[in-house]
């Protein structure tokens, strides 16, 4: 297949990330061309000034439209994109140079109607950036589902670095309307079509969040609620994994309470992972203080995913109600059409 890429990136109020995420994408050392499309989902901050500094340095597109969620804004970017393999990012993504030449690279090799790329910490990320990008991308802490090759479950792209061609695109209609959640439920209609997924080392990107500790337990926590979500709609797909950050921290606290009362083995476990934990995070990031931080980055992912995933789970099986009801917030429900 005769590859055109288009890099497909919606943008809401962060004129600041695009332009850094554009400079990035002029130092790439792919030498055929591709397209750039910029979508402003219903920004009060808009990007056109920045994005007006790169017209005639790449071949970007700029469209403006009311707010209707991420997915459907890259749903509306593809439809509008002039290549035949699209690429999704988030604004808050830097790529290094290499990047399209090295997803060029493994395409050619071995094709497939969809792929995803790890997201790795920049050296200019805050130590608060470097926990929380360790605990969402460590083996010891997710089993490697956002991008290794030791992943414990078959990989599912994330749309801040997913790559998917236009066929597959309109064979599945793209993004749902559910957020977050939209990428995992596309990629399991992207199988279900018969379309592989693979990952892409080389193909990484820095995944620059704003993000704080509040912010961060409200994000892994959504990322709970959607869960049982997706497996309600992909009975086939559910696993028992999905349960363990929810065992974990409920274990946890039971462990904390036997321990008043005299009884510690059970405490002595949580001791020895959370001391493999920080031993191979000082390693990872080389940095005391950022390993330090990980654990706790670790604890507010586990609390805010294994809490979010049981609330949904008891919400969703004892209520009548769809989960566009129970949980309103998770979906959108404005969809534009071009």
């Amino acid at each position: 297949m005769n590859v055109s890429f288009s890099f497909i990136i919606p943008v809401f109020n962060r004129p600041d990330e695009i332009k850094e995420l554009l400079e990035s994408l002029l130092l790439q050392t792919y030498s055929k061309g591709y397209e750039v499309v910029i979508v402003e989902d219903g920004s009060t901050i808009p990007a056109k000034d920045v994005v007006d500094l790169f017209r005639d340095r790449l071949n970007i597109s700029y469209y403006q439209k009311p707010n209707s969620g991420p997915g459907d804004s890259r749903n509306y970017g593809m439809k509008l994109a002039q290549g035949n393999y699209f690429i999704v990012l988030d604004s808050d993504c830097i790529l290094p140079p290499q990047y399209l030449e090295e997803a060029a690279k493994s395409l050619s090799q071995q094709f497939v109607h969809c792929y995803g790329g790890p997201d790795a910490a920049h050296p200019s990320f805050s130590d608060v950036q470097k926990a929380i990008n360790y605990a969402m991308t460590s083996f010891l802490t997710t089993g490697g589902i956002r991008g290794r090759k030791d992943a414990v479950n078959k990989f599912q792209p994330r749309s801040f670095n997913m790559g998917i061609s236009k066929e597959a695109f309109e064979k599945t209609g793209g993004y749902g309307n559910i957020h977050p959640g939209e990428d995992p439920d596309l990629t399991i209609r992207i199988w279900e079509k018969g379309y592989e997924t693979k990952l892409i080392p080389e193909a990484f990107v820095y995944h620059k969040r704003r993000i704080d500790w509040n912010k961060f337990y409200m994000q892994v926590k959504k990322f709970g609620l959607v869960r049982p979500i997706l497996n309600a709609w992909h009975p086939k797909t559910a696993k028992l994994t999905y349960w363990f950050p929810t065992i974990f921290i409920l274990t946890l606290l039971v462990s904390i309470a036997f321990a008043i009362f005299g009884f510690n083995p059970l405490l002595y476990c949580f001791i020895f992972y959370f001391s493999i934990l920080l031993i191979d995070a000082i390693f990872k990031t080389k940095s005391l203080k950022v390993a330090f931080m990980a654990l706790l980055a670790t604890l507010v992912q586990f609390a805010g995913y294994g809490f979010g995933f049981l609330k949904s789970v008891i919400y969703t099986r004892f209520s009548n109600k769809p989960p566009e009801v129970i949980f309103p917030k998770l979906f959108f429900k404005t969809k534009i059409e071009l």
